[in-house]
């Protein structure tokens, strides 16, 4: 039996600890600058916490906002808990790094992208959307519907 490399997993694991390390620094001195983030997660991973109302709404995968309000971030070995602002009503989320699709600071174009496993590009059954923050510190959600993976220009959210 020959023993290989398991290259994907490793860059996985190394592009998961940028992430705790990027949000343990926000969390110890705050969000410098413009930087801000567009975290994608899979909402039915089994580890993730969220209220029923937004699972419901997003069954398969649901991107947050993090940039004018947020409170409560703390970040652990295997994910970070975070409340966030949903229409004027705070939510406390607990999302697992390995539940972690995207992750974007579209301030310096930067973006991350996990590979999903087949079974999980197969179900067309899954919705997506998007809560984004307004100037007003409330979300909106928009609905998006459910798309092949395509190239996305990050120039559009440059300001």
């Amino acid at each position: 039996m020959s023993r290989s490399i398991d290259y994907g997993n490793l860059m996985h694991e190394a592009m998961r600890g940028l992430i705790r390390k990027v949000l343990q620094d926000v969390s110890d001195n705050g969000l410098p600058g413009n930087h801000h983030f567009f975290i994608t997660f899979d909402t039915s991973h089994p580890d993730a916490e969220l209220a029923d109302w937004l699972s419901d709404r997003y069954p398969g995968e649901m991107t947050v906002v993090m940039q004018h309000w947020y409170d409560g971030l703390e970040v652990t070995a295997d994910g970070f808990a975070i409340t966030l602002n949903f229409g004027d009503a705070p939510e406390p989320l607990y999302i697992p790094y390995d539940a972690i699709r995207t992750f974007v600071d579209p301030s310096v174009e930067f973006g991350l992208r996990f590979e999903q496993q087949e079974s999980e590009e197969d179900d067309d059954d899954s919705e997506e959307g998007t809560l984004d923050q307004t100037d007003e510190d409330e979300l909106e959600v928009a609905e998006e519907p459910v798309k092949d993976a395509e190239i996305v220009s990050l120039d559009s959210f440059r300001k």
